[in-house]
């Protein structure tokens, strides 16, 4: 068993290579597809999914989605973050 990895808020996560980001247009709804299986993204998730590109670290992603949500209160979407972003890692679905 592998040791898990735990992100932070300097971490730079993306989807994993064989994971992707698709717009299912039929039933209106952005997905992860990946072999074998499918995420299925809320609006809130998919803010979050298609911010993560590898680039920017989790503060950044954090700052643009505050900016993005001005009535949110920043510790709320830093904790939404963290949490979808660390659960998505846990299944190897993104790499951090």
């Amino acid at each position: 068993m592998s040791e898990r990895i735990l992100i932070s808020m300097m971490s730079i996560p993306r989807l994993a290579p064989h994971m992707r980001l698709r717009h299912d247009k039929a039933r209106a709804q952005w997905t992860i597809q990946a072999p074998e299986r499918s995420f299925v993204l809320d609006p809130v998730a998919h803010a979050i999914v298609s911010r993560c590109d590898g680039v920017a670290q989790l503060d950044a992603v954090v700052a643009d989605l505050c900016d993005a949500f001005p009535g949110a209160p920043r510790e709320v979407i830093e904790k939404d973050v963290i949490a979808l972003v660390q659960n998505f890692v846990d299944k190897s679905v993104m790499q951090a």
